[in-house]
């Protein structure tokens, strides 16, 4: 990696408090680069040769079984994948491609690991980053069991219109079959689902959403930083 990237890393949290020595071996085998949409950059079950940190854009991660595929999560700037088994020595649990073009990080997974061992700081950062993953699974997790498919779709709909600016129209970040996977719904069902919001206020035209109920889509989604706070 050259030298005059390091400043962008640096500033990544997961580096910014890191010793510079250890931090400038951890990057002597590094590679920064940009890559397109829609590139494969890992598959399940694959053994786990980088870490991944997204620097710009954004990577789809998802899962497949008996010849059907799910999205599992979207990873943004900063964000990191897969750092659980980078940390173990294990194999990918998930496959990962880019949605869009993106500037990517890669680590060698051994470089991480004697990093780990080596500088507590950087060590503190990686449990830090696992606890944040952790969490983000856990409330994804009680948002899939203890909602139905339409109290989901209006609370993603609050939390897409908090983000943008509370302006009452959203734009939607994924195309409704992505969208779909991560709500834990199939298309046809988030079709239907959109159809129930109806009265709520919820007007769908492409990627557009207007809501002019949000009192209304709050009453139903019932918004609780326990599930929709992903910042904590």
């Amino acid at each position: 990696m050259r030298t005059d990237d390091f400043p962008d890393v640096r500033r990544l949290p997961l580096f910014s408090g890191m010793d510079d020595t250890t931090f400038a071996g951890l990057m002597r085998g590094a590679y920064l680069q940009n890559f397109p949409a829609r590139v494969q950059l890992i598959s399940e079950g694959d053994p786990a040769d980088f870490l991944f940190v997204m620097v710009d854009g954004r990577a789809e991660l998802y899962a497949s079984w008996a010849g059907r595929e799910t999205t599992m999560d979207m990873v943004g700037p900063e964000g990191t994948f897969i750092l659980a088994a980078v940390l173990k020595e294990a194999s990918h649990l998930m496959s990962a491609r880019t949605f869009e073009k993106s500037r990517i990080l890669m680590i060698p997974a051994g470089d991480v690991r004697t990093a780990f061992e080596r500088d507590d700081t950087f060590a503190r950062a990686l449990v830090i980053e696992l606890a944040r993953c952790y969490r983000v699974m856990v409330k994804s997790q009680k948002n899939l069991k203890l909602r139905s498919g339409v109290e989901r779709l209006a609370a993603c709909l609050l939390k897409l219109n908090r983000a943008q600016g509370e302006t009452g129209t959203v734009a939607l970040p994924v195309d409704k079959r992505t969208l779909a996977a991560l709500l834990g719904m199939t298309p046809e069902n988030l079709s239907r689902a959109f159809g129930t919001l109806k009265p709520y206020g919820v007007l769908v035209q492409g990627a557009a959403v207007t809501l002019s109920d949000v009192p209304g889509l709050e009453t139903l989604a019932k918004p609780t930083p326990l599930i929709d706070d992903e910042t904590e």
